[in-house]
């Protein structure tokens, strides 16, 4: 990787932008956080985001760095990196989420911040920027997530209505209320844990190539982390309402028990692929476990429809987020 000719207000201006996304994708994903535990009125709104923006915070001490190495070492060639394609990249993915939040389309921050990478990078130095291996990975857990959220999900519903059977449900209400505070914290975790690092990878990526940081460091400087967790916690705090409505009731109608499965899976497929290093969508992630709680019911539970809606939502998540961070590099090497 070279080291660039930047000025330091220039480094301040791209990790300020990248913080930026960060906080949008902790607003844009507040409602994967908090629809379930809001739509089953577990938690109101205001105490359902605080508890979010806090179980976002403390992922800070309980899930490694592998996804922010998979995003700062892993997408694109380290040395076609800099200070424009860094800038397209977080344009092209912030663009795309105001599109998406203020039309309340629950697609992936995640995606459009790889997407913007690639965008970038291409516009920069065509295909041959590209990492296959890491890309790949990633393109195949677009499917993947959903999936395991939705066996994870739908499994878990059928073993609590087993367990459950002979229970009146007034008594499994009333546990699976209580029970649902523990699975939404776990969400929050795993989606703290998981989100926060893609930012930080793109931070790591800018300060080895501005040259404020060895190439080959083990990891980001403190301040780093503990601004990337910081920003997706305030975001959080904040949250994307638009979104909340299609995710807790638009998809299938939730009652505590649902939600908290949907939760369950959904925390345990972020957790485990945090482990992994595989930086994966939360919002397909929690979309997959919704509605395998509601396919567990029975089928005629789910809103095909919409779901199908927000299906198409992920497929153009990388493709448009790509195109608009290339426009947006093409812009910044003729203004910065």
């Amino acid at each position: 990787m070279q080291t660039l000719e930047i000025s330091i207000y220039v480094l301040g201006m791209l990790i300020v932008l990248a913080l930026l996304f960060d906080f949008m994708n902790g607003f844009h994903d507040a409602a994967n956080a908090i629809a379930t535990v809001v739509s089953t009125g577990v938690l109101k709104p205001q105490t359902a985001v605080a508890m979010a923006a806090f179980f976002n915070f403390v992922a800070i001490f309980v899930v490694g760095l592998k996804v922010a190495t998979a995003i700062g070492k892993g997408t694109i060639d380290p040395l076609v990196v800099d200070h424009y394609v860094i800038f397209g990249a977080l344009v092209g993915a912030i663009v795309w989420n105001l599109i998406t939040w203020y039309y309340g389309i629950p697609s992936s921050s995640s995606h459009a911040l790889i997407g913007g990478l690639v965008g970038a990078a291409v516009a920069k130095s065509g295909t041959g920027a590209l990492i296959a291996g890491g890309l790949i990975k990633t393109v195949i857990f677009i499917v993947v997530a959903p999936m395991l959220g939705f066996l994870l999900g739908s499994l878990i519903m059928l073993l609590v209505s087993w367990l459950f059977v002979k229970s009146t449900p007034r008594k499994v209400d009333t546990w699976f209320r209580r029970l649902q505070l523990a699975s939404a914290a776990g969400y929050s975790l795993g989606h703290g844990g998981n989100d926060a690092q893609k930012t930080l990878g793109i931070i790591w990526m800018l300060l080895i190539a501005s040259g404020h940081l060895a190439k080959d460091a083990a990891e980001p400087p403190q301040w780093a982390i503990v601004a990337c967790y910081a920003a997706i916690s305030f975001g959080t705090l904040f949250g994307g309402w638009r979104i909340v409505k299609t995710m807790g009731q638009k998809i299938t109608k939730l009652k505590p028990v649902g939600g908290f499965c949907a939760e369950t899976g959904g925390a345990i497929t972020l957790l485990m692929s945090s482990f992994f290093g595989i930086p994966v969508s939360t919002t397909h992630t929690i979309t997959g476990a919704i509605v395998g709680v509601g396919a567990a019911q029975k089928m005629s539970a789910v809103r095909w429809g919409v779901a199908g809606n927000i299906v198409w939502a992920w497929i153009f998540t990388i493709p448009a987020s790509a195109f608009m961070a290339a426009v947006a590099w093409w812009i910044g090497r003729h203004v910065m």
